[in-house]
């Protein structure tokens, strides 16, 4: 039970690592259709806490990466301690 609650995490962390990657490839053009919408609301949550603790650096929104990279940090220990 708890392995299966472990890969779902994991599962999830994959999800919404690539669902910021859209949003920010998505941010370098104009698109907007449902889509975008849904990426948007999916990531907006995530994003927006980041923001409130670490401003961008000038005109580049550094919370996608940061984002990611608590997300992959998140999904590296669940790794090691389902081993």
């Amino acid at each position: 039970m708890v392995s299966l609650l472990i890969n779902f995490t994991i599962f999830l962390t994959d999800v919404l690592s690539i669902a910021i990657f859209i949003r920010a490839m998505l941010s370098w053009v104009q698109i907007n259709n449902q889509i975008t919408a849904i990426v948007y609301q999916i990531t907006e949550p995530i994003l927006m806490n980041i923001r409130k603790i670490i401003p961008g650096v000038g005109s580049i929104d550094i919370s996608p990466m940061i984002a990611i990279l608590i997300l992959q940090l998140v999904q590296s220990i669940l790794l090691s301690a389902s081993r």
